[in-house]
């Protein structure tokens, strides 16, 4: 392949109606956003309690900037590791229940390293069709022999944990699957992992701070607890800032400090962030009626979208997909919305499955009641001009 095949490659994806294209938002991440110069209702950020412009964490993150600087300066192994990722670390493993808890840049990266430290060539990994694709190009990169199963389907799983001979067996899954909003059956993949001696790693991505009573996520949520579980979560969603973390057991982690690369081979988070993360967990275990005004317009949600041609998967979480089915066609319902002053994406393939192209609605706590009957009248327009 060589330059000259680029402009027909980039076509035919413009042709299949695939092209992506980025948006420039010149206001602070919320309900109500300034987007290449027009003002909209946004319903496709993950910032799912509303923290991202909180004007506390702004605070704090100034306040850390003015005690530590900006930049971390050096891995965390060589001298990138400061007092504020310290106390970080601490206070998440006490957030989620686990004994002790390891930062990462982003959750790609917190996933990759999981993967690559305890799993090789000999080895196993069995995941859900449906992850995250950082989950599949960690299970790619270790070499170990990779199994996927159908959605959810825990009978198939549990046949391929059964009639695999590998040394070390690690089943890897979505908490909340990111493109349809559905819980992974957590109870039952323990269940498998611990009759089969499996370790459970988990990306508890859309679940950490909106799930559970206080916000602990997908363990939470399940009262489940187990020394083979492995959780990962990012903090730049319901936290509203940057990063991830991995929680497990004392000796799970310690393997990571000394494994996995994508933690010692680069620099260490801005430690003001790390800093203002810390009021970000305060703000979430304390104010639960953001959870609870995000459960409600859940339920609105479902409860307006009656009648359109659409379909809503079935969702709980923050995430509701609606399945419309061809590219262009979500992509005319995307535009259509997005004329009425209402911006909700269209997930197309790869990115999900070939006929399920979809809107991807995202709710927040900073979404007002208002908004939602907004979003609701927009969908319903744009259904009769169909």
């Amino acid at each position: 392949m060589s330059f000259a095949d680029l402009p027909a490659e980039l076509a035919a994806i413009e042709e299949r109606g695939l092209k992506r294209h980025r948006r420039v938002l010149a206001s602070p991440q919320g309900a109500h956003v300034v987007v290449d110069g027009r003002n909209v209702i946004a319903f496709c950020s993950n910032d799912y309690l509303g923290l991202a412009a909180d004007p506390r964490l702004a605070a704090a993150a100034s306040a850390g900037a003015a005690r530590y600087g900006v930049g971390a300066g050096a891995s965390h192994l060589i001298l990138g590791h400061g007092a504020a990722h310290h106390a970080l670390e601490e206070a998440l493993a006490r957030y989620v229940d686990l004994p002790r808890a390891l930062l990462f840049s982003t959750g790609y990266m917190a996933n990759m390293g999981v993967v690559t430290a305890l799993i090789r060539r000999g080895d196993a990994v069995f995941a859900d069709r449906l992850n995250h694709a950082s989950l599949n190009d960690a299970a790619l990169l270790s070499r170990a022999d990779f199994k996927r199963y159908a959605h959810g389907d825990m009978a198939a799983l549990e046949r391929l944990l059964a009639t695999s001979c590998a040394r070390r067996k690690l089943v890897v899954s979505d908490a909340v699957f990111s493109m349809d909003g559905d819980l992974a059956p957590l109870p039952q993949m323990l269940a498998l992992c611990e009759r089969h001696d499996a370790w459970l790693l988990l990306d508890d991505a859309h679940g950490f701070g909106v799930l559970g009573a206080s916000g602990g996520g997908v363990l939470q949520h399940f009262e489940v607890r187990s020394e083979r579980i492995v959780y990962m979560a990012t903090l730049g969603k319901a936290a509203g800032v940057f990063g991830a973390f991995v929680a497990a057991h004392g000796d799970v982690i310690e393997m990571l400090v000394q494994r996995a690369r994508t933690y010692i081979y680069t620099t260490a988070t801005p430690p003001m962030l790390a800093h203002a993360l810390l009021t970000s967990l305060a703000i979430m275990a304390s104010e639960g009626h953001r959870r609870a005004h995000l459960s409600k317009l859940i339920a609105r949600l479902k409860q307006g979208v009656a009648g359109l041609p659409w379909s809503l998967l079935p969702s709980d979480t923050a995430i509701q997909p609606l399945v419309i089915g061809a590219s262009a066609e979500a992509l005319r319902v995307s535009s259509a919305l997005e004329a009425r002053g209402v911006l909700v994406p269209a997930i197309r393939p790869p990115t999900v499955p070939a006929g399920t192209a979809r809107l991807r609605i995202s709710l927040a706590a900073a979404h007002s009641e208002g908004d939602i009957e907004q979003l609701l009248r927009a969908l319903h327009d744009v259904a009769v001009e169909s």
